[in-house]
């Protein structure tokens, strides 16, 4: 590792510390230009004794503006010190995680893992409208029929189209014959560039897609594309529960990721992180933004600079054997979760190496639904699963008494059968 690794308290709180010394601090400072402050001290008191060992607190207090993108060109030199602490956060992901080259990548942590897909789906088309002299009609989103909800959202905020691409019901992969077919369809209408999004983990199943399932079809066809991973939920499984993990920086085929630190890594809502291949960012500057410092290369502009503290903080406590341990104790209780409903001989899906389990809508009871808050893949009518995510803190205890409580409604269910 790098960037990566496990620091004491007291060095973590002396490096917030010293972060917060290098930003402006509006407490003491002369500072008439900025349209911001700390938080109000009428409601949020900067002296509570508590905050002297709390640095993420510290820092929501400081309320840091890191608006723009901190590893492309000048930053508003106000918050010079946690805008540097986003950057170590940045190279770890990236570099040590993802297997970048340092200083050959561009990112920030944007207010959640919905914007950082937008802001690469926003990218990719101004690349190929700039760059390629593309109308918008030419371009088209492709992506799986399991791909979060941002996508379709970026593709009407970004009018463009989005081919949604079926999946085997059973093992969630991508239909490589339906997806030629869309892509052919889709030559014949007019369409000549595609912005692929792969995922890294869905969020109703934890499916892993491959890539080379999209870009072998695409290149067959000799159609020019750019390829996006959606990390947002498995980015901080996948890589370490599976070392043959290969979806990363070191496919040169792959120029995008987002991760969401506020689902596995516990940061505070809303956290995503976006990551891309330099070269690429630029094509979304907004050149009109001529009072900030540097260029504003987001699509929100002002961002909580605490966000990136907390996500630094978890980082450099636990370092990466510490993850790599938590991850590996997620997987022995998901594992034993299946295990469970095997002796059931319950089918479920589960990706092998995440922490999702889906289990078929109709061996859930309404009962079941309420207790255990399972999530349906709709709330609507016609919902086919419910899943279950073995997060931090659901332990053996709970899924036990699910297991045992799923075993009674069971039996129960037969002898009504049988009765009647």
């Amino acid at each position: 590792m790098q960037y990566w690794k496990k620091l004491s308290q007291n060095e973590r709180q002396e490096r917030i510390e010293k972060a917060l010394d290098e930003n402006v601090n509006f407490e003491k400072d002369t500072s008439l230009g900025y349209p911001a402050s700390k938080l109000d001290g009428k409601v949020f008191n900067s002296d509570a004794a508590f905050l002297k060992d709390a640095p993420t607190l510290q820092t929501y207090v400081a309320n840091p503006n890191h608006i723009g993108c901190h590893t492309l060109g000048t930053s508003e030199k106000a918050f010079k010190g946690t805008q540097e602490i986003e950057r170590e956060v940045l190279s770890v992901l990236a570099v040590d995680i993802f297997k970048a080259e340092a200083n050959s990548f561009d990112g920030y942590i944007a207010p959640g893992g919905t914007e950082a897909n937008i802001q690469a789906i926003w990218m990719y088309r101004n690349y190929f409208m700039y760059k390629q002299n593309a109308k918008p009609s030419e371009i088209a989103i492709i992506a799986s029929e399991d791909t979060h909800y941002s996508i379709p959202k970026a593709a009407n905020l970004l009018m463009l189209d989005w081919l949604k691409v079926p999946v085997d019901v059973k093992n969630r992969t991508i239909d490589v014959f339906a997806l030629e077919d869309i892509v052919l369809n889709a030559k014949e209408s007019g369409k000549k560039y595609f912005i692929i999004v792969s995922n890294m983990g869905t969020t109703m199943f934890g499916a892993v897609d491959n890539p080379d399932d999209y870009t072998q079809i695409l290149e067959k066809h000799h159609l020019k594309y750019k390829l996006h991973i959606d990390g947002a939920y498995g980015g901080f499984v996948y890589p370490f529960s599976n070392k043959n993990c290969d979806i990363n920086f070191e496919n040169p085929k792959i120029s995008s990721i987002t991760i969401d630190a506020h689902k596995m890594l516990q940061a505070p809502y809303g956290t995503g992180i976006f990551i891309c291949r330099k070269g690429l960012i630029e094509n979304v500057l907004t050149k009109e933004a001529e009072y900030v410092e540097g260029m504003d290369l987001t699509l929100c502009g002002s961002r909580s600079g605490s966000n990136a503290v907390a996500v630094w903080m978890i980082l450099f406590t636990y370092g990466p054997f510490g993850w790599c341990e938590k991850i590996r104790v997620l997987q022995m209780r998901t594992e034993w979760l299946c295990d469970q409903l095997d002796q059931l001989d319950i089918p479920y899906f589960r990706e092998p190496f995440m922490n999702i389990v889906a289990i078929p809508a109709k061996y859930i009871t309404k009962t079941l639904e309420k207790k255990y808050d399972l999530v349906p893949q709709k709330h609507a009518e016609g919902n086919q699963w419910y899943k279950i995510v073995v997060m931090d803190h659901v332990e053996l205890d709970h899924l036990s008494t699910f297991i045992a409580d799923l075993k009674g409604s069971i039996h129960a269910q037969k002898r009504i059968t049988l009765e009647v």
